[in-house]
């Protein structure tokens, strides 16, 4: 099994979680996050008041998955979250040792 970790660009989201689903995934976790990368920011203003924004506004997305769907859910989210600017994102692919379903007892890929 597979743990893919995307930060991907707000407007994304919905875009993105139709095309797992039609590729059959059945869960994710998503969470609102800030950060930066090549982007490091820019400045606003307010107001008429110049500020920087230090941090950009992102979505990070979790999926366990069987090992085999691995690249073509690497894949999907690419191709979907891609907008060709600054800033569209990373995923990062960890091995996960085991899954339980807490309310099943399940484990594995059963679990997912």
């Amino acid at each position: 099994m597979k743990l893919i970790i995307a930060t991907i660009k707000p407007f994304k989201l919905e875009d993105v979680r139709q095309a797992l689903t039609d590729i059959g995934i059945k869960g994710m976790m998503v969470t609102e996050i800030k950060g930066f990368g090549s982007q490091s920011g820019h400045t606003e203003i307010y107001r008429g008041a110049e500020y920087a924004v230090n941090f950009v506004p992102k979505v990070k997305l979790e999926l366990v998955v069987d090992s085999a769907m691995a690249e073509q859910v690497v894949e999907t989210i690419t191709q979907t979250a891609k907008t060709g600017k600054i800033g569209d994102g990373k995923i990062f692919v960890l091995d996960v040792e085991q899954t339980i379903r807490v309310r099943t007892g399940e484990t594995g890929a059963d679990a997912i």
